[in-house]
């Protein structure tokens, strides 16, 4: 069983609760009385460190590998499995994560599929997105207007168009709603 998934997080969270230890401050009796009940959705903030890229595409989008790998390349129309979490460039805040999350390349942001095809299977790496090739002008959620994105992406898996046809048509039928069940 391959335990980096769980290494690279349970890392991400020892980083970020040593980033918000050291920003509190010394402790108070005060600041021992808190809500027991920790507020979901789960949001930390990422360290400075982990919001830059090493290198940039020419249409802006800045990456940097973070695992390398030597499995195939995703195509512009594929189907990706990943890993990731995106957070805002300006304060580190994490507005979304997800594990094992179906995405097709060609229905994501420009940045983010831009990213995308750049990955061999395996990979891991971090996408520094500008707000041109992100979400632009418009908020979205908890993304603000005109805001540049990072996201650190684990490709899991890729299939194209035809293998994700192939798997349909593989796949049993599923019944009616209603219909009794088939011993």
């Amino acid at each position: 069983m391959n335990n980096a998934p769980r290494r690279i997080a349970l890392t991400f969270v020892l980083l970020t609760l040593g980033a918000t230890a050291a920003h509190a401050g010394p402790a108070t009796a005060s600041a021992a009385v808190v809500d027991p009940i920790i507020a979901l959705p789960l949001r930390p903030i990422v360290p400075a460190a982990q919001r830059n890229c090493t290198a940039k595409s020419t249409s802006g989008l800045g990456y940097s590998v973070l695992k390398a790998a030597d499995g195939p390349k995703v195509g512009a129309t594929d189907y990706v499995l990943v890993d990731y979490i995106g957070y805002l460039t300006a304060t580190g805040a994490v507005f979304d994560q997800n594990q094992r999350a179906p995405l097709n390349v060609e229905n994501v942001i420009p940045g983010f599929s831009e990213g995308l095809q750049m990955m061999p299977r395996g990979s891991v790496y971090r996408f520094c997105i500008p707000a041109a090739i992100g979400y632009g002008a418009q908020a979205s959620g908890p993304i603000p207007a005109n805001s540049d994105l990072v996201f650190q992406v684990q490709l899991l898996d890729s299939k194209t168009v035809a293998e994700v046809a192939a798997m349909q048509k593989q796949a049993p039928a599923a019944p009616a709603e209603g219909a009794p069940p088939k011993p």
